[in-house]
């Protein structure tokens, strides 16, 4: 695919970056509480509104689950089992992705994933994803993101609970070239005093090649397409079939009917940006001969 001048980067068979519209990404996570059916319903659901993208996370509970938390007891809808047997029933395995891979492609809509430990990463390459993920949670872990380096395909790193020197740090392992860079707050939800999207702009002033994008975990929907009213790139927002649906990240994620108001606002916003420069349209012409002509004759009349 031949890019345009500018900072633009491809992902799979989009361009995104400068002079490209905003990627879409819908965020299903672990919302599909281990349910393939589920999680199709979610990627009709981006389909239909009209995202680039669905996400998915992938863990290796014995990994990422801490010893001590691992024997810990809840309520879970398959009954009062450790946290370890919870998070392994939600974590979808190799068939269930072989299966997520073959729907997304007859859906035509990209799928990658955020990987939380090296294994995952490994695991993930198996599908050729065009995009991977580091989350705000993983973002200081060096093995971690030299793995994912080394996967292949453009990265994605969330800056949530993070400070400015450890966002430097990654950039730099990194490195800016192929790399999208998401501001966000990591609270679930997170209220809009928090949300601080005037980041963005210091993200792009800070990474000036890297390509800057929002994450949002907010309940409302104005305050995403502000985001890209900054210059956002990209945004991502976790969706759900129904925000009081049981799980960790349903309060905040968007509804299927929400999710398609974002993107059509998204869409409106960013035809509305234009480019600085201005201009005479046409349109405005027919008002301009009308109006100043009206004014000037006002004008003349009083003068006499």
């Amino acid at each position: 695919m031949e890019l345009q001048n500018g900072k633009q980067c491809v992902v799979g068979h989009a361009v995104v970056g400068e002079g490209a519209p905003v990627f879409i990404i819908a965020e299903i996570g672990i919302n599909h509480n281990g349910s393939i059916e589920l999680a199709k319903k979610m990627i009709d659901g981006a389909v239909r509104a009209g995202c680039n993208a669905v996400k998915f996370q992938k863990r290796t509970p014995e990994l990422c689950v801490p010893p001590e938390q691992q024997g810990v007891m809840r309520e879970t809808p398959w009954g009062y089992i450790s946290y370890l047997e919870y998070r392994k029933k939600i974590e979808f395995g190799f068939n269930e992705y072989v299966e997520l891979d073959r729907y997304c492609k007859e859906m035509n809509i990209q799928w990658f994933a955020s990987c939380w430990d090296i294994p995952s990463v490994e695991f993930i390459k198996q599908f050729d994803v065009p995009l991977y993920k580091i989350s705000s949670a993983m973002l200081t872990d060096k093995s971690l993101l030299s793995s994912i380096k080394h996967a292949g395909a453009p990265v994605m790193i969330s800056t949530g609970m993070s400070t400015m020197q450890e966002i430097k740090e990654a950039v730099g392992l990194i490195g800016e070239e192929n790399l999208f860079l998401a501001h966000t707050t990591s609270a679930y939800p997170c209220i809009d005093e928090e949300l601080n999207l005037r980041m963005i702009t210091t993200l792009e002033k800070n990474f000036p090649k890297a390509i800057i994008g929002y994450s949002g975990h907010e309940i409302g929907l104005p305050t995403t397409v502000a985001a890209v009213a900054l210059g956002a790139h990209f945004v991502e927002r976790h969706i759900t079939l129904e925000r009081a649906m049981w799980g960790t990240d349903q309060a905040a994620s968007v509804e299927l009917h929400g999710l398609e108001i974002l993107v059509r606002n998204i869409r409106c916003v960013e035809k509305a940006m234009g480019d600085g420069t201005k201009r005479l349209y046409a349109s405005e012409i027919a008002a301009q001969k009308k109006m100043r002509r009206v004014l000037q004759n006002q004008t003349l009349e009083m003068a006499v």
